[in-house]
């Protein structure tokens, strides 16, 4: 069985999917500050925080759990500037707590969730493993104390590891089942979907002044299914090699916060209101992925990650969500 945190959310409800196509037995556990009950289609549902090490060991004690994916984090890099303790604690605390439960419990697999965000700032156009970490937020810096407590339990306890560094996840399920949805929504793509459904909203691009052919920031956008499937062929290479690794996952393209709003209003063929404002503290210029090893170590493809693709699964979700949950 495969213990999912954070399964309620974005990413993680993805991968229970394609996970449950596969015939995994799934447990998600989650405590819905962030995540959706309406997420978990696939698998059992046990409502817990990572905080309460006596409700992680309930949820051992219970299932025969035989690997990690671990999912649950606050990921809002702006909000992580004015509140650092609330990521320290969440992301770092809690995740040790939960590598502590895996060890009483002789679970010695575990994928994470890591970042792009871990990496120092660059005008590089592919970025890799190994480019410099120097991260200058504190939600990157959670994700790297974690990935170097990660290095450290697998050198002291045996702990196989795969880390996974998202550049920015996009898109939607192609069944329109589950999609992006965050109480406040924070990401690029959703925001400016809000301004085509409620055409009366002005979307606001932050700086318009850096080093980019435009102006405007740019990032490697990734398609959450394609993401779903490096998680799956991660968990099934630590089953098969028995060995850590970390891995980018990203499509080696970067596309402008402009570009980016002229495909959706192509998709969604609606004019997008927007303003220049000043730029905000953390956001890097450019994120673009090297993807190579990804490629050959892990036989990892995206499939699905153009940016017309991306936004059109983004918006039949999108319109689904405000029709059914956000009436």
């Amino acid at each position: 069985m495969i213990l999912v945190t954070g399964g309620a959310g974005y990413i993680g409800s993805h991968v229970c999917k394609k996970l449950h196509k596969l015939g995994y037995d799934i447990v998600v556990f989650d405590n819905l500050i962030t995540g959706h009950k309406e997420f978990v289609k696939w698998g059992e549902f046990v409502l817990g925080d990572l905080n309460s090490p006596e409700q992680l060991k309930l949820v051992f004690s219970k299932y025969p759990i035989k690997a990690v994916m671990h999912f649950a984090a606050f990921a809002y890099v702006y909000e992580s500037v004015r509140e650092p303790k609330k990521y320290y604690v969440n992301n770092v605390c809690n995740t040790l707590n939960l590598l502590q439960v895996m060890l009483e419990y002789d679970v010695r697999y575990f994928v994470f969730s890591s970042t792009c965000a871990i990496y120092r700032v660059t005008n590089n156009l592919s970025i890799t493993e190994n480019h410099p970490k120097e991260p200058i937020n504190p939600y990157g810096k959670s994700k790297l104390f974690v990935e170097r407590m990660l290095e450290d339990y697998s050198k002291a306890y045996d702990i196989k590891y795969i880390s996974l560094r998202y550049f920015n996840a996009a898109g939607a399920d192609f069944d329109a089942e589950i999609g992006e949805w965050h109480e406040p929504e924070p990401h690029l793509i959703p925001c400016l979907l809000d301004c085509a459904i409620n055409k009366s909203q002005t979307f606001n691009i932050y700086g318009a002044d850096y080093e980019t052919f435009d102006g405007t920031c740019v990032r490697d956008f990734i398609h959450v299914v394609d993401l779903a499937d490096a998680h799956v062929l991660a968990l099934e290479y630590l089953f098969r090699e028995n060995k850590s690794d970390i891995f980018n996952l990203g499509t080696g393209n970067g596309f402008s916060v402009k570009q980016v709003l002229s495909v959706v209003e192509e998709v969604t063929k609606r004019k997008i209101n927007y303003f220049i404002k000043g730029r905000r503290e953390g956001d890097p210029p450019i994120l673009i992925a090297s993807n190579e090893k990804a490629k050959k170590i892990l036989h990892w493809e995206p499939k699905f990650s153009d940016l017309f693709t991306i936004i059109s699964s983004a918006w039949e979700w999108h319109q689904k969500l405000y029709r059914e949950f956000k009436k």
